[in-house]
């Protein structure tokens, strides 16, 4: 059987809740002892670093995918598994998810929210049919659940398009669900 790996997107920074840390350490954990690996944007600052730094506490396997301007920004993580430093940030998004075989998005920014978009937008039109899910810690996403809602309501979107994220609030309710994808 080969090895799971699933896709996590958060943010650069850590957020004005400690809950989103706690979220990032638990996932990284438990993906580490499911013995799925890790495939992320390879920095080591913010939710990144924590999630990362937690999968290799546990004894995961880390791939990290950065590209060459973000080396700096984002404290490039080089003690991973795998590190691959790509040219663009296009570049990036696809080598994640193609490396991968689910997608989680913990709290994050507009980077956080453009890796998601592209990896729903992708699942629209067919190009992967990867598991998304969107961990909502304590109430993060919850505009962002509604401005789906909205864009499927106003007709910018089919309702299928609700049936390509999966909400979950929490790391143990993640890997619930994502056993019931992957396994």
């Amino acid at each position: 059987m080969t090895q799971k790996s699933v896709c996590v997107y958060c943010g650069s920074r850590n957020g004005a809740n400690s809950a989103y840390s706690e979220a990032a350490k638990t996932f990284g954990t438990l993906l580490a002892q499911e013995g799925w690996r890790l495939v992320y944007g390879a920095g080591d600052v913010g939710l990144m670093g924590e999630v990362a730094r937690a999968a290799q506490a546990a004894g995961g396997d880390t791939f990290g995918v950065i590209p060459v301007h973000l080396l700096r920004r984002e404290v490039g993580k080089t003690d991973l598994t795998r590190f691959v430093i790509t040219e663009t940030m296009h570049e990036r998004k696809k080598v994640m998810i193609m490396n991968a075989d689910a997608v989680v998005v913990l709290p994050g920014g507009p980077g956080s929210l453009d890796e998601l978009f592209e990896a729903l937008t992708w699942r629209q039109l067919g190009l992967h049919e990867k598991p998304i899910l969107v961990m909502n810690v304590d109430g993060y996403w919850d505009a962002l659940h509604d401005l789906l809602q909205q864009v499927i309501g106003q007709g910018f979107a089919d309702g299928s398009l609700a049936d390509f994220i999966t909400w979950v609030n929490d790391p143990a309710e993640a890997m619930s669900t994502l056993r019931g994808f992957l396994n």
